[in-house]
């Protein structure tokens, strides 16, 4: 409980949906042969967004609103749920083409744009 509760004390909102995000075990490790590394969170509403934990990054709508424009929050709840799953030990693992991983970032990219 006390776990719980310095989480949502310091993350406000966006803790117990990034737990829920974890208990579903929807966030993958994406890795490439060289060595690139992304995330994919399958988020609430069924849509995969993509993070990236170097830097602090998810290509969905909330962050860009709440993180980057307002500045009202430190992280969306897709990037929480990315750091709690790799403390966990619950991220999904996917190896795949560098082509293959082109593909997700750059699917990533046309979301925003």
């Amino acid at each position: 409980d006390t776990f719980f509760f310095r989480l949502k004390f310091i993350f406000g909102p966006s803790a117990v949906p990034a737990l829920d995000l974890v208990d579903q075990r929807s966030v993958t490790r994406v890795t490439s042969p060289s060595g690139r590394t992304a995330y994919q969170v399958l988020g609430s509403s069924g849509k995969p967004y993509t993070c990236y934990s170097s830097c602090h990054f998810c290509t969905c709508p909330a962050f860009d609103f709440a993180v980057v424009q307002k500045s009202e929050s430190l992280l969306c709840k897709h990037i929480l749920a990315v750091y709690l799953s790799l403390a966990m030990g619950a991220c999904q693992e996917l190896s795949v083409s560098e082509e293959q991983l082109t593909s997700i970032l750059l699917a990533g990219e046309e979301d925003e744009g």
